[in-house]
């Protein structure tokens, strides 16, 4: 049965799973993420750190938060974005396809506390104008 719940925006936010977070610290080590999921500032209006994690709001201004993404990294600094894997989307095409990698993620996440997997296929996407830096190999 699928419920009208599932595909609603009911809620624009989704808690970053900590263990995904965790793992994606030790790569980057962020220093700044400006939409934490009780923020009390406005993530769009300040200037960025030099590594940025963001899982933006996922309702209709994602494309702005990438658009920031995208100008940040042009100012040389590196943004990492956990994003539902939407294809389709303008937003997708204008401002996800500058990142310098794309990641997709195989399954479908728990964000928080939830027990059910996420409605959506997800990605981490990486805004880097140094894309040229060595990369580890598995």
């Amino acid at each position: 049965m699928i419920t009208k719940g599932l595909f609603s925006s009911a809620s624009v936010h989704w808690a970053t799973p900590k263990e995904l977070y965790k793992a994606l610290d030790a790569e980057f080590h962020f220093d700044c993420d400006p939409c934490p999921l009780y923020g009390l500032e406005d993530g769009l209006s300040i200037p960025w750190g030099q590594c940025t994690f963001c899982n933006p709001p996922y309702g209709r201004e994602i494309a702005n938060w990438l658009r920031k993404a995208v100008a940040e990294s042009g100012l040389g600094k590196v943004v990492v974005c956990l994003i539902p894997s939407r294809t389709d989307t303008q937003w997708w095409h204008d401002y996800v396809m500058k990142a310098s990698e794309i990641r997709f993620l195989r399954g479908r996440l728990k964000f928080g506390d939830s027990t059910n997997s996420a409605p959506f296929p997800s990605a981490v996407v990486i805004f880097d104008a140094k894309s040229h830096r060595e990369k580890i190999v598995e």
